[in-house]
């Protein structure tokens, strides 16, 4: 039997009673699915799956797309090794974001499995954008609504957490820069409720304004939608799998494992224009 079990007010829920390396009956993943909107992020322990079999879950929601400046493994592109090795200081992707939304359709979700851990730290903490729009004032709900963001790959505090690995796994054309435009205001295409779509990593200026006029307005949104009470913490263990919703969460994680390799294997899955 399959069990959701909440793990903080905010977001997050721990799935139970099911085994992923198994081709899974359509109603099993049917509840996964709603689960996914329901709690924005689910976690599944003791979990032991190939990269085969990490594959073959993913398509059951949407198709796996490769990311687009490193290359995955060999034999599956789609799996993207996220590695930070022991003599490194700096962590992939180590900064509050939403994946990849430079691009004109991010990623609906993202589906990662832990490979090789750390003794410790390496946890992975996760924000509610729903939250973090309804919260705001009428006032600025209604101007944000208004307004559109410019995306960009090559923001430099992204861009930092990526020199370690184009070194090691970068794709011939992966310094080029990618801008995706997108709502402020975004409408989630399943519940269809509204939510705040900018992020720190990849979000430089609102359409039609410089990122000087932008950055006040920014920079406060940038704090407030990762307040503590928006938030969830996952702590990684062996055999873990996560599982978020891109289109309403952003993730952050924190790099307190120096010394340490760590590896995890993410897909991200095809979404839609956001509108």
């Amino acid at each position: 039997m399959l069990t959701i079990n909440r793990i903080a007010g905010a977001l997050g829920a721990e799935i139970g009673g099911v085994d992923l390396s198994q081709n899974l009956s359509d109603t099993t993943i049917a509840e996964i699915r709603q689960a996914l909107p329901d709690h924005l992020v689910i976690f599944f322990q003791d979990q032991e799956i190939t990269p085969a079999q990490h594959i073959a879950f993913a398509r059951r929601f949407s198709e796996p797309e490769e990311y687009p400046m490193l290359k995955g493994l060999d034999e599956f592109p789609e799996i993207v090794p996220v590695v930070k090795l022991p003599h490194e200081k700096i962590n992939f992707g180590g900064i509050w974001h939403a994946d990849t939304t430079y691009t004109p359709a991010p990623p609906l979700g993202a589906i990662l499995v832990a490979r090789e851990l750390p003794p410790y730290g390496g946890d992975t903490i996760f924000a509610n954008m729903y939250m973090a729009f309804e919260t705001l004032s009428d006032g600025m709900k209604a101007m944000l609504s208004g307004l559109r963001s410019v995306n960009s790959s090559a923001k430099a505090d992204a861009n930092k957490t990526r020199e370690d690995r184009l070194v090691t796994a970068g794709k011939e054309d992966a310094k080029r820069e990618l801008t995706g435009i997108h709502p402020v205001v975004r409408t989630h295409p399943e519940t269809g409720r509204k939510l705040l779509y900018v992020n720190f990593g990849h979000t430089v200026r609102f359409e039609n304004m410089t990122e000087e006029e932008s950055a006040p307005l920014l920079n406060y949104l940038f704090a407030h939608q990762v307040k503590p009470e928006f938030t969830c913490r996952f702590r990684w263990r062996p055999g873990s799998v996560v599982f978020w919703d891109n289109r309403a969460v952003q993730h952050n994680p924190v790099n307190d494992y120096h010394g340490y390799k760590r590896v995890l294997h993410r897909i991200s899955l095809r979404g839609t224009k956001p509108y």
